[in-house]
């Protein structure tokens, strides 16, 4: 199974140029609320037209501008999720999860599969109107599913469950792409789902994707601002290329060595969180830190700390480090901090 899409469209104060690639894999589209990402997944499956372009699945062209191909929606044999799950409000639950199931199978059977696996016992007769948001969001993804789909698409499937029933549901995504031969798209802002359930990922930004990348490298070395911000990097400094591998984080006001080669178009230096190493005076690519804020995570510290020589009232002067409770307590809560920064880790962004 493969997918291509090259589309764009134009709407109001808005323009959607979205391209990628897919195989037989989980591929993310991860990016801001209203960056473009539920309108791209509308357009693949034929709910929104793009104003041009090219949509291809499985050898199969759905939309094609220049030959005026644009298959309707029943046709294109395409799960889709919708965040506001579209459910039939006339019909129960064991109705909308048959809704979709073609002719020819046992619907008794499948329908009581999905009952069982997406915990909708005692819900068959319910009407969308009597159900919770979570309770219909699975409902949502066990019609999606009934209907023996070619390819999937995930837009925000967890965003109503609480931690439970999302792990439970995490599940069963993982053993539905165990079994599933064909592409799903997973779009999300949250960037532990993306990590845990997808292979690669397409960031967008402004409604335009970027190149799509494995998962463990677009996290490891983002290359843009948007990337690194949605990998969840706290620590963003804007930055000059001082040497070939020397910088200045203006934000922090540091001078830095880096194990990589500086780009001539460097713009931003990131550093994440947990990746700090206290020193007991300054050295190379440590910052003198004051600590303005200590806070008590489950299962961590976090700690607030302005580099020193910043400009005041900056917000990115602030560094955010995260360390065990254990740790801090033999650091005996100081109020300076000498944050060392391994060249290592620091993150180059253009």
């Amino acid at each position: 199974m493969a997918l291509t899409v090259d589309i764009e469209k134009k709407l109001k104060g808005f323009r959607l140029k979205s391209g990628f690639e897919a195989g037989d894999e989980t591929l993310a589209i991860l990016g801001a609320s209203g960056c473009g990402k539920s309108l791209t997944l509308k357009c693949i499956a034929g709910v929104e037209k793009p104003d041009s372009g090219y949509i291809e699945m499985d050898g199969r062209v759905l939309f094609d501008s220049r030959r005026d191909i644009d298959l309707p929606t029943r046709k294109r044999g395409v799960g889709y999720l919708f965040q506001d799950y579209a459910l039939f409000p006339n019909m129960t639950v064991e109705e909308n999860i048959g809704s979709g199931i073609v002719k020819g199978v046992d619907k008794a059977a499948i329908i009581r599969e999905k009952v069982n696996a997406f915990y909708l016992n005692g819900l068959e007769s319910k009407y969308p109107s009597q159900l919770s948001g979570g309770q219909k969001q699975r409902v949502a993804l066990a019609r999606m599913l009934a209907s023996a789909p070619k390819m999937i698409m995930l837009d925000e499937p967890f965003s109503a469950l609480d931690s439970f029933l999302k792990w439970q549901l995490e599940q069963e995504i993982l053993s539905l792409q165990e079994q599933f031969d064909g592409s799903i798209l997973f779009v999300s802002h949250n960037r532990d789902e993306v990590y845990r359930l997808c292979d690669r990922v397409v960031v967008m930004e402004d409604g335009t994707t970027q190149e799509a990348l494995g998962k463990k490298e677009m996290f490891a070395d983002p290359k843009t601002l948007s990337a690194t911000l949605l990998s969840g990097c706290e620590n963003i400094s804007a930055a000059k290329k001082m040497g070939t591998r020397e910088l200045f984080a203006t934000d922090w006001n540091a001078k830095l060595e880096t194990a990589a080669d500086v780009p001539d178009d460097l713009a931003y230096a990131g550093f994440r969180a947990h990746y700090f190493e206290v020193a007991d005076a300054m050295g190379t690519n440590t910052v003198r830190c004051e600590v303005t804020r200590v806070v008590e995570d489950m299962f961590s510290i976090i700690v607030m700390a302005r580099a020193a020589g910043s400009e005041e009232g900056n917000a990115r002067s602030y560094l955010r480090y995260e360390l065990a409770k254990e740790g801090w307590k033999k650091l005996k809560n100081p109020k300076e901090l000498f944050l060392r920064m391994p060249a290592s880790q620091l993150i180059l962004m253009r």
